[in-house]
């Protein structure tokens, strides 16, 4: 990299919480959000907001006339965007946006397609509020923004795929500030039936329903969160920098079917060895893995990360046990985790899974994300 990109401030809101003190708590006690919800006419098990969080929601939706008929993966979006911006202390309005997401506003759609199945018609604002690129706009009107408004759907690595532009635009000297990040509210009937389709979903009444990097599962166990995250990134050493990216690697599977990854996750293999091209590898402390708790998700990213490290592997660990997997927004839920754990020096493990060759300090850290069709992305975050 031409030089380090600071990260100022890293804000969220899920099922673990809304600030980082309250994250942190969560990350500390070894108990599963996942819950088994009413979701349509049917119940699932997945990781949603708690009712406090669910109220702030409406509060938001009811502040202002324009919000009423925002999708939820919107107003997500706008409360991470307002924390992270409010922490870096960016209150002069010049910085770039770019917020993604994998699905988009999967609750108006349905909403507006049953109606449209029903009436033959469409509400005014049926379209312009479930385009993707509803996000970042809405985030830039709601922060006064004067920089540039991308949004992008690149499936599960979509949050990292908006790391990589923030950084591109940084080194490129087009912008001198840009917020990252990614949005997903998908805990609805249509979007949980397609992951039930693919035989994928945990149905497991256990006390941890998702077994993510638990490599001996014999059952999917992935299980659906919903929430945003973002980052606050600016160039070079900054006073307030809570971890840098020191390294940034990207990659694509040759794709067999439009869900594909190869038995040694080459995606990862690639994009992990690109990332740490400017490190020893006995350097990366933790690993903190895409694991979307598949059986084989879980395998091939395990044997692609032995064959970049050999014997001598980093801690492993995942927060989807815990948090579900959050679609578009999951790859930024890790960036979090892994800041959290070099602020704390503290490793977080998955509770049913050996803690692997422990480290004495935590200060590179390797992220990971991947989607449908194999496209990863990892991030090198260090401690300068």
């Amino acid at each position: 990299m031409k030089k380090p990109i600071a990260i100022t401030s890293i804000a969220s809101f899920s099922a673990l919480g809304k600030t980082t003190a309250e994250v942190w708590n969560e990350y500390l006690n070894p108990k599963s959000l996942i819950v088994e919800k009413q979701i349509g006419n049917s119940t699932a098990l997945v990781a949603p907001l708690s009712e406090a969080l669910a109220k702030e929601v409406q509060a938001l939706r009811d502040s202002d006339v324009k919000y009423k008929s925002l999708d939820n993966s919107v107003l997500y979006a706008i409360f991470a965007s307002r924390a992270a911006i409010k922490n870096a202390g960016w209150y002069d309005a010049k910085f770039g946006v770019n917020i993604g997401s994998s699905r988009g506003a999967t609750q108006l759609f349905e909403k507006h397609h049953q109606e449209f199945l029903a009436t033959g018609k469409t509400p005014t604002l049926a379209s312009p509020t479930t385009t993707l690129g509803n996000i970042s706009t809405w985030v830039a009107h709601d922060l006064k923004s004067n920089g540039p408004e991308l949004s992008h759907s690149i499936t599960c690595s979509t949050a990292l795929h908006a790391l990589l532009n923030g950084i591109a635009w940084l080194q490129a000297d087009m912008a001198d500030k840009f917020l990252v990040g990614g949005s997903e509210a998908p805990l609805t009937p249509f979007t949980i039936a397609q992951m039930q389709a693919l035989k994928i979903y945990s149905k497991s009444n256990e006390a941890f329903p998702c077994r993510a990097l638990d490599l001996d599962k014999t059952k999917n166990s992935m299980v659906l969160g919903e929430g945003a995250a973002m980052a606050c990134l600016e160039i070079g050493k900054q006073k307030n920098a809570l971890g840098y990216v020191t390294g940034f690697g990207y990659a694509t599977d040759d794709l067999q079917h439009s869900i594909s990854i190869t038995d040694e996750a080459e995606c990862f293999q690639k994009s992990m060895k690109m990332a740490l091209q400017n490190v020893s590898l006995d350097e990366v402390d933790v690993i903190v893995m895409h694991a979307p708790g598949t059986i084989k998700g879980d395998k091939t990213e395990y044997k692609a990360i032995q064959k970049v490290f050999g014997k001598n592997l980093p801690m492993l660990t995942t927060n989807k046990w815990k948090v579900g997997h959050t679609f578009g927004a999951s790859g930024m839920l890790n960036l979090e985790m892994a800041l959290l754990m070099m602020q704390h020096q503290q490793f977080i493990g998955v509770p049913f899974v050996t803690e692997q060759n422990p480290r004495k300090a935590i200060r590179n850290v390797l992220i990971n994300a991947v989607g449908f069709g194999g496209n990863a992305v990892s991030i090198l975050l260090s401690k300068l």
